[in-house]
């Protein structure tokens, strides 16, 4: 549930000198998944060595004692989903979370059953369990990573996952968290009930507060990612204040270490400390928590009520900037989401056929209609190209950066002879339709 609970653990257990016994007991614990096999070789390539990117998952299975919190459900779930990027300088940090309703292809992905999931529109926390069908949390992980790495550019290092009851076990070692909601919460699938104002919550009430959703605010998992974000940063600040008791320590070490799952390269005490000593000297101005900027998906599907779609250009440009290793600007990146809003299904679109291969301009037009666009028309260009372009009057300057930012390499460029009205797409032979955001 918070990457930050362990990476803290693991700097406090470094500082206090714990005997021999103690860290091979800890370091025991972490369990480690090979998921290397499973990614494939089509994957993104680091664009800035030295980088690093964290895919962190908050699992909420429903094997033993998590099953209360779900009865009917028999494959692994997962409750929250992050990325952690660190720069290849160690000066700042970003946490990128990914709300479980966003709407996107998901990967082919092994199902641990020896068959083979095709691609498909779902929400993204979908991938958890397609991946994780037989329990397994490296085929979970991997087709996480392969559904985040596809619908982002950004190459996934490592991961890790923390199981509702570690998350626990961590909030009462540190006596709980204060958390002051604004208004009484009663949510019976959250096993939470508590009063408005400040208070202390622990255990279950923890673990309620932090996956409420439909019993405060207005009901969307934007809120509850806010929440979760909030009472990261509280028990991080709590566990470097608090840990200094032999016993406290121990307890909260062992509930992080025993709920962890990482890839291989993690799994161990001295990686995660190497780990958190690169975090350790970031100033806590310089570590922004972001969620991709989106909106309703019923602004471009009316019937679908239940899902968001990712807002571009914003979007695009959040994931170029950390796979080119450069921070982003919280405050500019919400203000641009929220003063450039255009919907997909406002950008009219216009799609013709630069290949010479029969059916392109209808196979692109029909990948923009399901992701939201209005097209207006299909035909063939007047000569064949290798090169994607988008072109559009004057007046049309916003919708087309929403179209070419969906589209990998695409040229976008301003024409006196562009249709009026519309943003003219010309498939070049250079696209790939399995890129198409």
């Amino acid at each position: 549930m918070s990457w930050l609970a362990g990476t803290t653990a693991v700097l406090v257990l470094g500082a206090g000198g714990v005997g021999a016994w103690v860290y091979k007991d800890l370091n025991d614990n972490i369990t480690g998944a090979d998921v290397d096999g499973k990614l494939g070789g089509d994957r993104p390539v680091n664009l800035s060595p030295g980088s690093k990117n964290i895919m962190v998952v908050g699992s909420d299975s429903r094997d033993g004692a998590n099953a209360k919190y779900g009865k009917d459900l028999t494959t692994m779930q997962s409750d929250t989903l992050m990325v952690l990027h660190i720069p290849a300088n160690r000066e700042w940090a970003t946490v990128v979370s990914f709300p479980r309703d966003s709407w996107v292809e998901i990967s082919a992905c092994e199902k641990g059953d020896g068959t083979t999931s095709g691609p498909h529109l779902a929400k993204i926390n979908e991938a958890f369990a397609i991946g994780g069908s037989t329990g397994e949390v490296a085929g979970a992980a991997a087709c996480s990573i392969r559904t985040v790495e596809a619908n982002t550019g950004l190459r996934i290092d490592s991961f890790m996952s923390v199981d509702f009851q570690g998350f626990k076990g961590m909030v009462d070692a540190l006596d709980g968290i204060e958390v002051c909601p604004e208004q009484a919460i009663k949510d019976d699938n959250a096993h939470l009930e508590i009063d408005a104002g400040c208070q202390t919550v622990r255990g279950e009430q923890a673990l309620g507060y932090v996956r409420t959703r439909y019993a405060v605010g207005d009901g969307s998992d934007i809120g509850r990612i806010g929440r979760q974000q909030e009472f990261m940063e509280a028990l991080a600040a709590k566990a470097k204040s608090k840990l200094t008791s032999p016993t406290s320590l121990y307890d909260f070490l062992q509930s992080a270490t025993k709920s962890l799952t990482t890839d291989e390269d993690l799994a161990g005490i001295d990686p995660l400390y190497d780990l958190a000593s690169e975090l350790k000297g970031i100033p806590s101005d310089r570590l922004t928590f972001l969620t991709v900027p989106n909106y309703p998906r019923e602004a471009d599907v009316p019937t679908d009520k239940a899902n968001i779609v990712w807002q571009y250009p914003q979007a695009a440009d959040l994931f170029t900037s950390l796979a080119g290793d450069k921070e982003v600007d919280k405050e500019k990146l919400q203000a641009r989401a929220k003063n450039d809003l255009i919907y997909a299904s406002d950008v009219r679109v216009q799609v013709l056929n630069g290949t010479g291969v029969t059916g392109r301009a209808a196979a692109v037009a029909e990948k923009l209609r399901v992701a939201g666009f209005t097209v207006v028309g299909t035909g063939n260009a007047p000569e064949t190209t290798d090169t994607t372009t988008v072109a559009y009057p004057d007046d049309l300057t916003k919708r087309a950066k929403v179209l070419a930012s969906r589209l990998p390499d695409a040229k976008a460029a301003r024409s006196a002879d562009a249709a009026a009205g519309v943003v003219t797409l010309v498939v070049g032979s250079d696209l790939d339709l399995e890129k198409l955001r």
